[in-house]
């Protein structure tokens, strides 16, 4: 059973659909193309919050739906916890 969802093949983060425990290991399904992926959590995920599917410095472009939605404000790594503390939008 799945616990994230993946917009588009090629997004940096998917969104939790049932909370995730810190350490759990965790399937997300890609929702352009119905495969799969593993991640492990490295710290509680809530409900409809993000996950980190990749690696990425500070200041690098964060893609969702296969667009630019953000930018790190410090170093992700994959099964980090992604919210304000650690992105922030490109919009202003």
């Amino acid at each position: 059973m799945h616990k994230f969802l993946i917009h588009k093949r090629g997004d940096h983060v998917g969104v939790a659909t049932q909370d995730i425990s810190k350490n759990e290991t965790v399937t997300g399904v890609y929702m352009d193309d119905n495969s799969s992926v593993e991640v492990t959590a490295r710290a509680d995920i809530p409900l409809g919050h993000k996950i980190a599917l990749v690696d990425l410095s500070p200041s690098d472009d964060v893609i969702e739906y296969g667009q630019v939605i953000g930018v790190t404000t410090s170093q992700w790594t994959v099964g980090d916890y992604v919210h304000t503390h650690n992105i922030k939008s490109k919009r202003w």
